[in-house]
């Protein structure tokens, strides 16, 4: 498969997935991280990271908006609730098993976890 097909292919999924997270705000950040080691946050943070790459300036707040379809603050303040201390325990025991020996990469140390931790409601 070629390159360009591949990115086809890949930018669908990415959409799809952007989505449904944007159908499925019952699913809060917090439990994206304690079950996957991941969250719309780090999504989101990846993207931004994609575009440096590239040499595309995209703010954080640009990147939040295209996984959130709609601005954080926003997001937050409509779908995300407090996370528990049982929901922080999963969390930290999720992404602690992100740590990886081989080259996942270096760029999951750097972005794990998420810029703005899924345990607050509310904006700042």
């Amino acid at each position: 498969m070629d390159d360009l097909t591949r990115d086809a292919i890949e930018a669908a999924a990415f959409r799809r997935l952007t989505a449904l997270l944007r159908h499925r705000t019952d699913v809060q950040n917090i439990d994206l991280m304690g079950v996957g080691g991941f969250c719309r946050n780090c999504l989101s943070d990846w993207v931004a990271e994609a575009a440096a790459e590239r040499d595309i300036v995209l703010s954080k707040d640009d990147a939040r908006v295209m996984v959130y379809g709609m601005p954080y603050d926003a997001y937050k303040a409509l779908h995300q609730a407090d996370a528990t201390p049982e929901q922080l325990e999963r969390m930290r025991s999720s992404v602690a098993r992100n740590a990886r020996e081989d080259a996942l990469d270096d760029a999951l140390d750097d972005s794990f976890p998420a810029s703005d931790p899924p345990s607050r409601s509310e904006p700042g």
